[in-house]
Order: structure tokens, then C-alpha cells, then sequence
């Protein structure tokens, strides 16, 4: 029976404040510091009061680990270099409405590699010192995560909705998603992402409005004002696609706009633009990716009623 450490053991009360920090999870490295012996370890996992993670991490709890335990023993199982990368360091960073399935960890070409099936931890030729935040869980900037998660996303539209959120939650902005996208020199997605960085440059704040302005652009249709900034006696706010010449306002509803939270919100908006004398005409994403044509047929029939004519 092994022995039962007391709990006021100077070592594991330092061990566990430590641990308190990085989401209840140690490394073995760390705790072999405080001077707790392998052997010690061993009897705590035995009693059933910590849990192993991998071999590089230990638990100092019996209970399910948190998110940020499990970012941790990704980048303990990594080793000295590793760090979260791509959508796991956006994750890290507080990024909302966005998950994966393991942990994304990167490591440097060359460096030792301890596999485990719980964590995805992999080499790459892009891993630079100096692009890792080393405050909290180490993990690479927002703006190289950005990058990084939509160069390795299952799908185009994975990569673009990606970017999209690390924007449109304010985490980096698309000048720096923009600079380090310059970095990229081969990909085969690289040309659809400097595509996805000029649009945001140009104010496109959601998937649906870059989905528009491209239709818009192929039908041969004048280009909108983006987030056009209006007052009304509630205060100010923004219109997704506005052409100010023709009085048509274009509003690209996500799915955010069916949360309670926006249905009043959007009801007050819409009136008051409707009350200045603009058309107001909504278009859902759902909508677009099932009839396109109808909505844009829509969109130009309101151009025209308010004086557009293409041109000879």
C-alpha cells in the first residue's frame, strides 16, 4: 500500500498551486522540481488521487480534465518547443463559436516527436520563435493562428469562416492576418486566402457578405458601401451592404440573427432605416445557398427602382 503523502506536504502544496494554473495539469519535469520522486507519483496515480495524461503530464485530480488542462498536457506531450497552433490557439485565445476535436500542437522540423493519439502534434517548417505567446498556455499569435487554421481547415469554407471569426471577434485584424499571409509563399489555398484578406480589408464583417459581393461582382451589379455607419435615436449602427445612390439597403442574416438577443435589435433597426426612406431587403444564408439567383434578382430589381440602369 503506498504511503499517503500529508496534504500540507510543503512539495505538493506548492505543486498544487501551480497546477491551479495551468487547468489542474503539471509535467513531469515540474513536479520532479518540487522534489516529488517519481516513486511518489507513482502512489498518488496508484491511489487514484492524480491521473496520467500522456507520459509527459500528470492530473492532480481524479476528475475530468478541463480545456485548458488538456491544452496544457498537449503542449507537455510536445515537449520544450512545443505550443498550440492554428484553431487550438485561437481557442486558447478566446475564440467563440468554433471547435476541434483534438488539440493542435506544433513543434519545429526535426524535434523529437512523443506521438499520442490524444493530441494532434505534428512538425512544420512555419514553427518560429518568435511568432509563441509564452504568457498563459504557449501558443502562437492570433494573427499566425488565423493563418495557420485556415491553411490546414478540412474545407474552403472551413478556412473562410475561420479567418471571418478571428476578425469579426476582434482577436487580430485583417492588416495583421494580411501580413502574415505574406509569409506564405507556397499552398495551395494561399490564393483563396489573400482573396478572403482583401474583402475583409474592405469591410466584409461575415461569411454571408463576402458570399454576396462576389455574386454581386459576377452579375455585373454596382459595388455596395460596407458597413455604411448610421444614428437613429437608439444610437448608432452598421448596415451590411448599403448603395446610398439608389436608397437600397442589403441585410445578410446569419444564423446569430435568429438569437433572441438580435430579433429586437434587428426589428428596431430595420424600421428605422425603412422610416428614412431606404428599401430594406434581407437576405438569409440559408436563402442564398439554396436560391441565389432569386435573391439576387431581388436585389437588382431594388437597384433599378431606385434609378440604377447598366450601362450600355
Amino acid at each position: 500500500m503506498p504511503r499517503q503523502v500529508p496534504y500540507d506536504d510543503a512539495r505538493f502544496v506548492a505543486a498544487r498551486q501551480l497546477a491551479a494554473r495551468q487547468g489542474g495539469v503539471l509535467s513531469r519535469p515540474q513536479l520532479y522540481g518540487f522534489g516529488i520522486t517519481r516513486w511518489e507519483v507513482r502512489g498518488q496515480v496508484r491511489g487514484h488521487r492524480w491521473q496520467l495524461i500522456g507520459d509527459q503530464s500528470v492530473h492532480l485530480g481524479n476528475g475530468e480534465l478541463s480545456p485548458v488542462g488538456e491544452q496544457w498536457a498537449a503542449v507537455f506531450q510536445g515537449g520544450p518547443r512545443a505550443c498550440l497552433d492554428g484553431g487550438s490557439a485561437l481557442i486558447a485565445a478566446g475564440i467563440e463559436r468554433y471547435a476541434m476535436d483534438r488539440v493542435r500542437v506544433s513543434v519545429p522540423r526535426g524535434a523529437r516527436v512523443r506521438r499520442n493519439r490524444r493530441f494532434d502534434i505534428r512538425q512544420t517548417r512555419r514553427w518560429a520563435a518568435h511568432d509563441i505567446v509564452r504568457v498563459g498556455v504557449p501558443r502562437t499569435r492570433p494573427a499566425t493562428a488565423a493563418v495557420r487554421a485556415a491553411l490546414w481547415a478540412r474545407t474552403d469554407r472551413e478556412a473562410t469562416y475561420v479567418l471571418l471569426l478571428a476578425v469579426q471577434q476582434r482577436l487580430t485584424d485583417a492588416t495583421a492576418v494580411g501580413r502574415e499571409l505574406l509569409r506564405i509563399r507556397r499552398d495551395r489555398r494561399r490564393l483563396l486566402l489573400h482573396a478572403i484578406v482583401n474583402e475583409l480589408l474592405d469591410g466584409a464583417q461575415s461569411l454571408g457578405e463576402i458570399d454576396v459581393a462576389v455574386l454581386l461582382r459576377r452579375r455585373g451589379l454596382p459595388p455596395p458601401t460596407r458597413q455604411a455607419l448610421r444614428r437613429d435615436r437608439r444610437g448608432r449602427y452598421y448596415l451590411d451592404l448599403y448603395w446610398p445612390d439608389y436608397r437600397l439597403v442589403v441585410e445578410v442574416d446569419g444564423i446569430h440573427h435568429t438569437w433572441v438577443e438580435h430579433i429586437v435589435g434587428d426589428a428596431l433597426r430595420q424600421n428605422a432605416i425603412a422610416l428614412d426612406g431606404d428599401t430594406v431587403l434581407r437576405v438569409p444564408l440559408l436563402g442564398l445557398r439554396l436560391q441565389p439567383d432569386d435573391f439576387l434578382d431581388q436585389i437588382e430589381d431594388g437597384l433599378r427602382a431606385g434609378g440604377w440602369a447598366e450601362a450600355a
